[in-house]
């Protein structure tokens, strides 16, 4: 008894703590949500700019957090604050896609509220992503637009900083003169209008120009005045870019221990509010004072805002840094991390290519749902009405069921006829979908990359100081990138006349063995570079009816990917059975290579197939097999493949035979006597 008491006890106490859980976190929700709501949009802006250095992803979270809360109140201004910092947001991680469009949307909300100055502002935005990106003369028109908005309404604030980016965009095309016309314009107005953060900027510009037009005395007169207004937390942000230039100043005037003293300032400054933009600025400036003629350090500090911008997701900054230190390394000497480097940039700049193909196709496809959708509706609408029509008219006239029932079955015809046109053309649609998208493929990978490859060996064989083995292997590599991307190139155009053209035809009756004894001749040193034996058991005697270019197209193709694709101290063997009955002559090319993959193997001959490297890491497009395929049907033939990984693959082809009288002379020369010799020593 006491037992029970003490275990109903223990059971109430247990219930009464959940009771007064759940109570707690009741209230703790319904507070967090009185919060939320009672925040405004000016409290998001200020929670937004306090993390969107630190801690961007934070920064997104308010950010939508106030678009959310202004779209619920139907609050057009306070939508296009909340997008215009998303923008800004993507702008300092370098998306600028992302981000101008963002201020495009901000934009237009602007203008359906009628907001002339938040409207001249996001020009500006949309401006500066522009002079970000390069585009100086789009940068220049659209400040020039800000203007005339800022104008039109009397916002002198919006006048100056409009005059201000204008002397921005000079700046970037180096017409100080110019620029310079447009920030006195700029000061002038500043005098007229309290003090802001767009203040400093002038300050900061007039500084650069100086500096740049080799007038130090002005520069650091404007930049110091800047740093000695800008104490205030709210600018440190702009005091920091101030005394990094001012150090630039010092250090192209040659007093380097005050540069980098003036920069480790601002680092730390940097640093202390959290700043990732600033930080990274002063970084890369650190070690661009310290330069070439102390490499080590420069290498310190341009490794410590690789490692920021890797943190912070920043891919474009990376390209860039990671460009600077391959300049570096090279001047060192150390071309092999140099050349790293280099593939390590081109494969991030491949991989931001590649996402924002996938962006615009995703648009495409987007837009294609959407057109199909609109058709489909049209359709729906046309066969309502047609629906209509003919209940009507089977009310109205019952006595001509025999008509409506004609009318009924022609309509049916109709559609079922419109049904097939419409499942031709997609199909079509898709299969030129397909073609495109391989073609943009090979040129934007398969090309770009072997291109990229030779660029890179330029760069290192640019300089005097290399020579002797270490010369030797660059220019192999240079001349093996060529020749790789002068094939690949071929192969794109010869199946690019192919889909424009067609395939022309030029049957002759022909001996396929001197052929195949030319190919192995062509295909023997790299064979022997791989210790591969190449081997030809075609009879001499048999004769077919094709076109000699397209077999001797396919047998070279085929033969060589059974070398590509076989390891060092392997075979290839090339056969043909004779089909009497069948008029058939099948030809078949063995390897003991790597072999295809059952996933792979059906969709070799695909043009979406996906290439992939040899042994050797050899390279190819993929192209050769369709290519193929296409040549062996327009020869009334056919071909296949069987393989297993690790066994190697056999490619088969089946080609009409010729059993007329044997000929004399054979319709292509027969293959030189090196060939020829080659061939039997391979046999025996």
């Amino acid at each position: 008894m006491p037992l029970l008491i003490k275990r109903s006890t223990i059971f109430l106490s247990l219930l009464l703590c959940l009771t007064y859980s759940y109570t707690a976190v009741a209230v703790i929700k319904q507070s967090s949500s009185a919060q939320s709501s009672s925040l405004t949009i000016a409290d998001y802006e200020k929670l937004i700019k306090q993390y969107r250095y630190s801690k961007p992803d934070s920064a997104v979270f308010f950010a939508k957090m106030g678009l959310a809360e202004a779209r619920k109140k139907k609050d057009l201004k306070g939508q296009a604050m909340m997008l215009n910092q998303l923008g800004m947001i993507d702008d300092n991680l370098g998306d600028f896609d992302a981000s101008n469009l963002k201020y495009t949307e901000a934009l237009e909300l602007y203008r359906r509220g009628k907001n002339p100055v938040g409207e001249a502002a996001i020009i500006v935005r949309l401006g500066v992503v522009e002079l970000r990106k390069g585009n100086y003369d789009k940068a220049i028109d659209l400040f020039i637009q800000s203007l005339k908005v800022a104008e039109r309404s009397k916002n002198a604030a919006g006048c100056m900083e409009a005059y201000l980016t204008l002397a921005e965009g000079y700046m970037g095309q180096r017409k100080f003169d110019t620029a310079l016309k447009y920030l006195h314009t700029a000061e002038k107005i500043n005098n007229t209008i309290p003090f802001s953060n767009l203040s400093l900027n002038i300050y900061n510009n007039f500084g650069v120009v100086y500096r740049e037009m080799g007038i130090p005395t002005l520069a650091k007169t404007y930049l110091e005045k800047g740093i000695m207004l800008s104490g205030e937390p709210q600018y440190q942000g702009l005091n920091i870019t101030l005394t990094n230039n001012l150090a630039k100043v010092y250090n192209k005037q040659g007093n380097k221990a005050k540069s980098i003293s003036l920069q480790i300032a601002a680092l730390q400054k940097a640093r202390a509010i959290n700043n990732y933009l600033r930080e990274l600025q002063t970084l890369t400036g650190l070690a661009d004072t310290y330069g070439a003629s102390d490499a080590p350090k420069a290498l310190y500090y341009f490794n410590q805002a690789l490692t920021l911008v890797r943190e912070k997701g920043a891919r474009k900054q990376e390209i860039e840094i990671l460009s600077r230190l391959a300049d570096l390394y090279k001047y060192q000497h150390n071309y092999q991390l140099a050349l790293k480097l280099r593939e390590q940039q081109n494969t991030l700049a491949d991989s931001l290519y590649y996402k924002a193909m996938a962006k615009q196709v995703t648009g495409l496809q987007t837009e294609y749902q959407l057109y199909k959708s609109k058709a489909r509706v049209r359709e729906l609408d046309i066969l309502y009405k047609q629906q209509r029509l003919q209940r009507n008219v089977y009310i109205t006239l019952a006595f001509g069921a025999l008509a409506v029932l004609l009318v009924i079955g022609y309509y049916f015809y109709r559609t079922r006829r419109l049904n097939k046109l419409l499942n031709t053309a997609n199909t079509n649609l898709k299969e030129s979908n397909q073609v495109k998208d391989k073609l943009f493929s090979v040129l934007a990978h398969d090309l770009r990359a072997p291109l990229a490859s030779v660029i890179d060996l330029l760069f290192l064989l640019d300089d005097d100081d290399i020579e002797g083995e270490e010369k030797t292997m660059l220019i192999k590599r240079l001349t093996s990138a060529s020749n790789i991307t002068l094939e690949t190139l071929n192969m794109l155009l010869k199946w690019g006349e192919m889909q424009l053209k067609g395939v022309r035809l030029n049957s002759l009756i022909v001996q396929p063995a001197p052929i195949i004894e030319r190919i192995i001749n062509l295909l023997t040193e790299t064979a022997e570079k791989k210790k591969i034996q190449l081997i030809s058991r075609v009879n001499h005697k048999l004769t077919m009816l094709v076109d000699p270019n397209h077999f001797e197209f396919v047998m070279r193709n085929v033969t060589a990917n059974a070398v590509k694709f076989t390891p060092t101290g392997g075979w290839v063997n090339i056969d043909a059975i004779a089909d009497i009955n069948n008029n058939l002559i099948t030809f078949s090319v063995q390897d003991n290579g790597i072999g295809i993959g059952p996933d792979r193997l059906p969709y070799v001959f695909d043009i979406g197939s996906a290439s992939t490297k040899g042994t050797n890491n050899e390279t190819g497009t993929s192209l050769g097999l369709v290519i193929c395929k296409e040549f062996i049907e327009i020869n009334q033939g056919k071909i296949w493949a069987e393989s297993k990984n690790g066994q190697g693959t056999t490619f088969f082809f089946s080609l009409p035979m010729f059993q007329g009288a044997a000929i004399k002379k054979p319709v292509l020369l027969p293959a030189p006597r090196k060939a020829i010799r080659l061939s039997r020593k391979h046999q025996s």
